[in-house]
């Protein structure tokens, strides 16, 4: 059996990363089903806003809104520079920046046990990996 080399690992982190963060954002459209659904965190995007309360409780509605929509905003723009592997230290280092705070907030706000069910200290800490990998296969950046 061949061993993986550490620019195919990189790559399968770019993947899996870029992808998990598109998923979360495809369910707060309701993409992956309605609210309540098997499998289904938020299903719309108020119920992804009352979530955002929910990590923020200082935040109002207003405030929790524009908190959401930024979030959203950089899961898909780091998701997108991760599956393209356009600047990917810089997108995977941004990727652990978002994961950790997401990770803190619920720690904090909902239980200390939620990000691990999540796994979100994990998407953190594989970004963090592929930020110090350099080059990954199939990359853009190794075409500039």
């Amino acid at each position: 059996m061949k061993n993986i080399t550490i620019l195919e690992a990189g790559l399968i982190l770019r993947i899996v990363l870029g992808i998990t963060m598109l998923s979360a954002v495809a369910d707060r459209f309701g993409i992956w089903g309605a609210p309540g659904s098997n499998a289904v965190a938020w299903g719309n995007w108020e119920n992804f806003v009352i979530y955002t309360q929910t990590l923020n409780p200082y935040a109002n509605r207003d405030i929790a809104e524009i908190l959401g929509g930024i979030a959203t905003f950089f899961e898909v723009l780091l998701s997108l520079l991760l599956l393209f592997g356009f600047k990917t230290r810089i997108a995977a280092l941004g990727t652990a920046f978002l994961m950790f705070f997401f990770a803190f907030a619920m720690s904090v706000s909902v239980s200390v046990k939620a990000p691990l069910d999540y796994s979100v200290w994990t998407s953190c800490a594989a970004a963090l990996l592929l930020a110090n990998i350099g080059k990954t296969s199939f990359a853009v950046d190794n075409r500039i």
